[in-house]
């Protein structure tokens, strides 16, 4: 059953005007491994415009096979929103997310926090070594190409999406590629594809985007730390929404509304995503706060994105179908 609350003194938001939205198409030529302010923009563009980019492994390589950058989660961008300013947010629309070429890599071995101690002093196989995936995009099927391991030449489906994707953070922070935080980063959000929505909020002017971390296919929890690591063809489109602020990313797709937050520990960000889906169906759907509570009690829904980076993601979501129209 649909719940209809009474829609009351919801706050209206100013989406910044869309006239003469523009296409970009951007090739990357430099990369950066840390998310920060003093990274000259990449490309200037308006609110509403749409770009056509790449992304390059989480190594450092790229659709040709070549390595053009040091590892550890190289970015694309930053690409500088014209008029955007501390307070506001953006909306990031993720349009396609491809694979480009025919391989991957992954870890193998369950990640340190991803297994107990004893767990991990048992292991009879104790190497940590990468294995190769080839990556089919016309049959959408990745198959591990390793000998060795049983099953040999298993396959799965392809679900192509960005472990990385953020904002300049504030107060003049430099934070590492492999880190998510309130400004977004490397959430590893195993549904951050084709579709989603992406909120961030603006800490410094231009809000200065970046993108990458492209996996061809990850688990919730990101568990042997690496998704199907592979590059990207990547679309996107950016809204600048005035003055609304947002405390943690906020993520939307065809199902569900969704909050990720992310901390070192693990109930930490499960408060904080949980606080701040409320405060979305407060924001955005008129819910009084104890009405929002209430909801939340009988219909939340929660996943863990990864326990594995230096801050671990949390997600809470509600489902579309249970909120009033907007």
């Amino acid at each position: 059953m649909t719940i209809r609350p009474l829609l009351h003194a919801a706050a209206v938001f100013a989406f910044a005007s869309h006239a003469h939205a523009e296409t970009h198409t951007f090739t990357p030529k430099t990369y950066y491994t840390t998310y920060s302010f003093a990274h000259p923009p990449a490309l200037r563009i308006k609110s509403g415009d749409r770009v056509i980019t790449k992304t390059i492994d989480a190594g450092g390589v790229d659709f040709e096979g070549k390595t053009v950058s040091t590892g550890g989660n190289p970015e694309t961008g930053p690409f500088f929103i014209e008029g955007a300013e501390p307070g506001d947010s953006i909306v990031v629309t993720i349009e396609k997310v491809e694979i480009n070429r025919a391989t991957a890599w992954s870890g193998s071995l369950l990640a340190p926090y991803a297994a107990h101690p004893q767990g991990i002093a048992a292991r009879k196989d104790s190497e940590a070594k990468r294995v190769t995936w080839n990556l089919d995009k016309a049959r959408n099927v990745a198959t591990l190409a390793d000998a060795g391991i049983f099953p040999e030449g298993f396959s799965l489906p392809l679900r192509p999406m960005l472990g990385c994707i953020g904002v300049a953070p504030a107060r003049k922070e430099a934070i590492a590629a492999n880190t998510p935080g309130n400004f977004g980063g490397n959430m590893d959000y195993a549904y951050l594809g084709a579709g989603a929505k992406v909120t961030l909020p603006v800490f410094e002017p231009g809000a200065l985007l970046f993108l990458g971390d492209g996996h061809a296919r990850q688990g919730e929890g990101e568990v042997v730390g690496s998704g199907l690591e592979t590059s990207m063809d990547v679309v996107f489109t950016v809204e600048l929404v005035k003055k609304k602020t947002v405390a943690w990313p906020r993520l939307e797709n065809a199902t569900h509304i969704t909050v990720l937050g992310s901390s070192r520990n693990t109930l930490e960000a499960m408060q904080l995503a949980t606080m701040e889906l409320q405060q979305v169906l407060m924001q955005d759907y008129g819910f009084t706060e104890r009405g929002a509570q209430l909801l939340m009690g009988q219909a939340a829904e929660y996943e863990i994105a990864n326990v594995v980076d230096p801050a671990f993601t949390v997600v809470a979501k509600m489902r579309k179908e249970l909120l009033p129209k907007r």
